[in-house]
């Protein structure tokens, strides 16, 4: 369980950084992130905040995706990002490593995974709710995709380091779970993140063929750590 009460507004702030970076490469890729990943942008991120969780850069292995699959324009490296991720987090019949708490916390419960109707996926509803936050209009994903419980996790962090308003007719923060944004960060840590996320890192650098799956695994477990 993460602490709140010894970390300041600067460890908050690595914490919203970390999950942002980690939720937005593990959303299936568009067309949008992907000068991001050509440019080199995300490397080097991944290198800066990977060393700031103690993890050099010869432990991520080679992040530089673009260069790895042989791709220098966008399409080419969409076209292999997306065929990796739909391998990874879709599959033909049942995905290689599920991205949804629900699905994981079913396995260990020994119940037939459901996505939405089943307690653990629900449990992130309501408390995504009690923080303000959502599904966005026009979606219809299960909030417990591991990229949406990292960006609750960036919200609050942010709000706690002081770098972002509560979002406007939203929750204040002492109307959050525990009262505060680091206290509900916790909270969710303890009855979520922590009870699933770190089979997810472990079974995904184990299945992931691609070194940027590899690289996202290694910092999500660190960090997790």
């Amino acid at each position: 369980m993460v602490d709140q009460m010894e970390l300041d507004a600067q460890d908050w702030a690595l914490r919203a950084t970390t999950c942002e970076l980690l939720a937005f490469s593990l959303r299936y890729p568009n067309p949008g992130v992907m000068e991001v990943l050509v440019s080199g942008d995300w490397a080097g991120a991944m290198v800066e905040v990977s060393e700031a969780w103690g993890l050099s850069a010869a432990e991520l292995a080679c992040p530089d995706f673009a260069a790895e699959v042989e791709a220098t324009d966008e399409t080419s490296v969409l076209r292999a990002l997306r065929v990796e991720a739909t391998r990874l987090f879709v599959g033909e019949r049942k995905p290689a490593v599920s991205p949804y708490e629900g699905v994981w916390r079913a396995e260990q419960d020994g119940v037939q995974p459901l996505l939405f109707v089943n307690p653990h996926s629900m449990a992130v509803e309501r408390f995504c709710k009690a923080c303000g936050l959502g599904q966005p209009e026009g979606t219809n994903e299960p909030l417990d995709h591991v990229a949406t419980e990292l960006e609750l996790l960036q919200y609050l962090a942010a709000l706690e380091a002081g770098l972002v308003l509560p979002i406007e007719g939203g929750v204040a923060p002492d109307a959050m779970p525990g009262g505060s944004a680091g206290a509900a960060y916790q909270q969710f840590w303890a009855d979520h993140v922590e009870k699933w996320m770190p089979d997810f890192a472990a079974a995904l650098e184990r299945d992931a063929t691609q070194p940027f799956y590899r690289s996202v695994a290694k910092l999500l477990a660190a960090f997790l750590k």
